[in-house]
């Protein structure tokens, strides 16, 4: 690739690790802050925010040096150690978007019944996504699948070249269940909610327009989340898998890069989507990043995702499922 195409590489992922630090760094330094923010239903929020800043940290700054300069300078232990941080991180993230799910299908749909959602159901949700990618980013340490430069040769991330059958098992496998199986728990979270929020809306539970306007602004969300999720994570699925089942394909280095590069920005959508339209935290958040100043405090529109789900949820017990 041409110098200037390294260069704009490192702005570009300059401004998003940038961008990423302060606001994920903000949610956590914020729900330290505030007592009302340490609610259950947020621990997974924070916890979405300390693996994206983990990715930011050592992936984004790293291929800002890299792109600098123009080649991988850290040598073969330091392209392991990158590959292994940011997977690590990255898949974390990923599968607390899935926990987030679960926890609002728990929260609104009620699929356990009475059963309150408490401290130890949401701890168990954090400990979850963290396990769940420490065992399958472990392997490739201990020589199933390995960790190896990809695109443009500036970062490192599992070996989807190696034909090698064992190689391919991990990468299969990989997808399945790191993947595949957190975008389905998404679909089927978010779809069970939405039909709860629909019926719930139907039956006129609540009074003027209220559960209307709850359906309008989780609908909205949930458009957003999982259009987010698939830019940032479907087109490098769908590389890794077009190069592991078709051996011959060959995929230019710079067109790779991209899918690559779209999934670390996620680390910036994230927060915006998942946290700053929460009127909670974007109440606390907004005057800690302006100084004081809030644009949005007198907005009564706003009405904030979880609290309209609090309101649903209190009457919920006419339509939650058995």
């Amino acid at each position: 690739m041409p110098r200037i195409g390294y260069t704009m590489l490192a702005f570009i992922m300059a401004v998003f690790s940038t961008a990423a630090i302060i606001l994920n760094s903000t949610v956590i330094l914020v729900t330290i802050r505030y007592r009302q923010l340490r609610h259950p239903i947020n621990y997974s929020l924070v916890n979405l925010a300390v693996a994206d800043l983990g990715v930011s940290l050592s992936g984004g700054l790293m291929t800002v040096v890299t792109n600098a300069m123009g080649y991988f300078s850290l040598g073969r232990t330091g392209c392991v150690i990158e590959g292994f941080a940011v997977a690590f991180f990255g898949i974390a993230g990923l599968c607390t978007v899935a926990v987030i799910a679960v926890d609002r299908f728990i929260v609104v749909c009620k699929p356990l019944g009475m059963v309150m959602f408490r401290t130890k159901h949401a701890v168990m949700g954090v400990v979850s996504a963290w396990v769940w990618s420490f065992v399958w980013n472990t392997p490739p340490l201990l020589g199933w699948g390995s960790y190896q430069l990809e695109g443009v040769g500036t970062s490192c991330a599992p070996d989807w070249y190696n034909r090698d059958p064992a190689n391919v098992s991990y990468i299969i496998c990989y997808f399945a269940l790191c993947f595949a199986a957190p975008f389905s728990m998404i679909v089927f979270s978010y779809s069970h909610l939405l039909w709860t929020l629909n019926k719930v809306s139907r039956l006129g539970v609540a009074k003027g327009g209220t559960t209307a306007k709850a359906e309008v602004q989780v609908a909205r969300m949930v458009i957003l989340m999982v259009l987010a999720f698939l830019l940032c994570w479907l087109p490098y699925a769908a590389f890794a898998m077009a190069v592991i089942f078709n051996p011959r394909l060959h995929i230019n280095p710079i067109v790779a890069t991209v899918p690559m590069y779209m999934t670390k920005t996620s680390t910036v959508y994230n927060p915006l989507i998942y946290i700053f339209m929460n009127r909670q935290f974007r109440d606390c958040a907004v005057p800690f990043l302006l100084c004081g100043r809030n644009p949005w405090a007198a907005d009564p529109e706003g009405a904030e995702e979880d609290t309209s789900i609090s309101t649903i949820n209190r009457s919920n017990n006419q339509v939650a499922p058995t």
